[in-house]
């Protein structure tokens, strides 16, 4: 099997479409090259970087980690190791070593030893609306999702401590596709999210930005990936 921690020169030159073409496709190679079938082939998401907020946005570095998220679920025995709750603002090698290496052993016991415990953090699925509210179901939430108290950039100048009283990083959209900074809260099995600033949803994004201040796991302490419900076209 492989493990692999790569994308930031991408990410940086704005290619996450194109990496939705050339990742699969080296994965492919490499198994078709080496005659050994589909082996294992275990990634990491691009941790955060660059500037926190939690505004909303859409930078090169968020398309890049969806390209990821497409390809774990679009080629077979793969997994994808979330990072984005390991980064530092200004350290593009982020030393949360620990952090990556538990969430690739989870991974690597699904994958290419059929583990059936918990390995990822909640997985976007479908999204409905209901009134003036988005509706969002996940696969992969385990015993339950939740708003995780942390601290992000712990090794950074300024840490910043993020309260599990409520869920960050989500933001919301209506047909205008603009986006603004949205309340999700958990019920049950769903999330639901709202704005007073759109009162038909349309789309939803999470954690999506270079450096996202977003906290929603599942119980077993993996971090959701961030997603976005829509296909718009990048924002100049």
């Amino acid at each position: 099997g492989a493990i692999w921690y790569q994308g930031e020169n991408e990410g940086s030159r704005g290619l996450g479409e194109e990496y939705k073409t050339t990742f699969p496709l080296m994965i492919d190679t490499w198994r078709k090259r080496w005659s050994q079938g589909d082996f294992p082939f275990i990634f990491v998401q691009l941790a955060a970087f660059r500037s926190p907020t939690e505004e909303p946005s859409d930078p090169d570095w968020a398309r890049l980690r969806e390209a990821q998220l497409y390809t774990l679920k679009n080629v077979p025995n793969t997994g994808m190791a979330v990072a984005i709750d390991g980064g530092l603002t200004k350290n593009i090698h982020p030393p949360y070593k620990h952090l990556v290496g538990k969430r690739l052993a989870a991974e690597a016991l699904r994958v290419a030893y059929d583990s059936e415990e918990v390995s990822q953090g909640p997985l976007f699925r479908k999204m409905s609306v209901k009134d003036n509210k988005a509706v969002l179901r996940f696969d992969s939430i385990g015993s339950g999702m939740m708003a995780k108290s942390m601290t992000l950039d712990a090794y950074g100048e300024s840490p910043i401590e993020v309260s599990g009283k409520e869920l960050r990083g989500f933001t919301i959209a209506g047909e205008d596709k603009v986006f603004y900074p949205a309340t999700a809260v958990i019920k049950r099995k769903t999330i639901v999210v709202e704005s007073p600033n759109v009162e038909k949803p349309v789309a939803v994004r999470y954690g999506w930005a270079e450096f996202p201040i977003c906290n929603l796991y599942n119980k077993e302490g993996f971090a959701a990936s961030p997603f976005r419900t829509d296909d718009w076209a990048q924002a100049n």
